[in-house]
């Protein structure tokens, strides 16, 4: 069957070739790399993106400051005001910007779609924050003094987003950003410069609709052979929010931390979901098929540990590959399609040659693992969702695969399956199947996951906007989107106010003149 969206791209605005430098209400003639984005789900050619250039980015940061001195000024329930306006209009285009999202991608069409909804979810939960960003007030020592501290807008936000999430992150940051009084400048990853394009295309409208001023809301899209490490290094951008792997993380924590700047690194996720003989099995088996096949295994949350008690291992095990072996895997835009394709040939041999030392190390290959081809499976993207036997300190399993490719590991005691789900780098999502208050609570207690994210009896992935965003360790220590995840976008300052005749020193210090 063939699926095409060239009436999405015309509803979208995406032409054959596309400028990829927007101010927000004006597109910028570019003069780097042309880039062509082909669909990992038949490998056709949707559209090109010129990219933009070194000197054009510098371009771009210059008018952000100057919007910003701008933006800064505007209250922030008026900024809120916008940020609403922008979630109504992505609902208007829900359809045809997630079904972009999952053919230049992926992901499935439930998971494109439930992506915009993510978005305009934030744009929600940001318009309510505008009216929310509170400081505190504190009693002074001193007599006829009062304190306090409040929040000022940072500046300039840059935005890294990943491929597996080509609008989401971006809309989880830059909402906030906003309201926040900061400006943005978007630097998506060039595996999906397609995504980008369309959203910048929607929000336009009501940037210009309501005179905000070109410089607020920005799209780079450009390679690191464009940038380079310059985005990072740029002391004209106060905060960098980066989603990637992790080896890439470090590096942009040191060059932004060597110049003082902030960063939210999100990073790589080792997510296990620990299963007890307490559990409601039919529940649990669910949320890991869900994790770990879930946009073909391409989530930071996605699940890639599962830790069974041994009691109920052996039957977990048979029911697990039951449900494996009637997963429809195709084409992202097909509804009967639950496992799409990876994003490229890169990301197959990636997930093949992490099989392979699977293998070498000692773990058994129970199911899956194969590249697909034939009918409907020409672009090569396709694997089979992989279960694997494995020992926790194997090499391979220290890692972040990022592929549908499940480990199973056994325990006697809940002391140990802990342990074994906190000896990883890394720290993102977690999660625990059982009805026993006792064994729930010791999980989420000190003692417990020592992720960022920890769940009883759901998943590792599917977060909810409303919670902040991110993990420990390896995984980079950000946060971002809902709680009060607003604060890292602005500056605190403690304010001390003398409304009295003398001038009293702290801690009763005497220093007369």
């Amino acid at each position: 069957m063939k699926f095409n969206i060239k009436e999405e791209l015309i509803q979208l605005g995406i032409e054959a070739e596309n400028s990829g430098l927007c101010t927000g209400t004006v597109w910028k003639e570019t003069n780097g790399e042309y880039s062509e984005s082909f669909s990992p789900s038949d490998g056709e050619l949707i559209a090109g993106v010129k990219q933009a250039t070194l000197q054009e980015y510098y371009e771009v940061v210059e008018t952000a400051q100057k919007a910003f001195k701008i933006w800064r000024m505007i209250p922030a329930p008026k900024r809120g005001e916008i940020v609403r306006q922008i979630g109504l209009e992505l609902r208007k285009y829900k359809e045809p910007l997630g079904k972009l999202v999952s053919y230049e991608m992926g992901k499935i069409l439930q998971e494109g779609l439930g992506e915009v909804q993510e978005m305009i979810d934030i744009c929600d939960f940001a318009v309510g924050q505008s009216r929310q960003m509170y400081g505190f007030t504190m009693h002074s020592e001193r007599e006829k003094h009062r304190m306090y501290d409040q929040y000022h807008p940072l500046g300039i936000v840059g935005v890294v987003s990943a491929f597996n999430f080509p609008v989401a992150v971006w809309a989880w940051n830059a909402m906030l950003a906003m309201v926040c009084g900061d400006v943005v400048i978007w630097k998506p990853s060039s595996k999906v410069f397609l995504c980008a394009v369309a959203v910048h295309k929607i929000i336009a409208t009501v940037l210009a609709k309501n005179d905000v001023p070109e410089g607020v809301l920005n799209l780079v899209a450009a390679g690191s052979g464009s940038l380079g490490d310059k985005f990072f290094s740029d002391k004209n951008i106060p905060l960098v929010s980066f989603t990637g792997s992790t080896n890439i993380g470090k590096k942009v924590g040191r060059l932004v931390g060597e110049r003082l700047g902030r960063s939210i690194l999100e990073l790589g996720g080792n997510n296990a979901i620990i299963v007890t003989p307490n559990s409601d099995m039919k529940m649990a088996l669910r949320a890991v098929v869900f994790g770990a096949v879930g946009t073909c295994g391409q989530r930071c949350t996605s699940t890639r540990r599962i830790i069974l008690h041994e009691s109920i291992y052996e039957e977990f095990k048979q029911k697990l590959i039951s449900f494996y072996k009637q997963l429809p895997i195709g084409h992202a835009l097909d509804s009967k399609t639950l496992v799409g394709p990876l994003v490229d040939k890169k990301a197959v041999q990636n997930f093949v040659d992490s099989i392979e030392n699977v293998k070498k190390e000692g773990g058994e290959i129970i199911l899956g693992g194969e590249v697909l081809s034939g009918e409907g499976l020409e672009s090569g993207c396709f694997v089979t969702p992989c279960i694997a036997e494995v020992e926790n300190h194997y090499k391979m399993v220290q890692e972040e695969t990022f592929a549908p490719l499940l480990y199973l590991i056994k325990y006697t005691n809940l002391e140990e399956a802990i342990q074994i789900h906190n000896d990883v780098p890394q720290g993102l999502s977690s999660a625990i199947f059982s009805t026993n208050i006792l064994e729930t609570e010791k999980f989420l207690s000190h003692e417990g996951s020592d992720c960022g994210i920890a769940n009883v009896n759901i998943g590792t992935s599917g977060a909810e906007i409303g919670g902040a965003f991110g993990g420990e360790k390896d995984t980079g220590g950000g946060r971002e989107s809902g709680s009060d995840a607003w604060k890292t976008y602005m500056r605190r300052q403690t304010n001390t106010i003398n409304y009295g005749t003398d001038l009293p020193l702290a801690q009763g210090i005497e220093f007369e003149v």
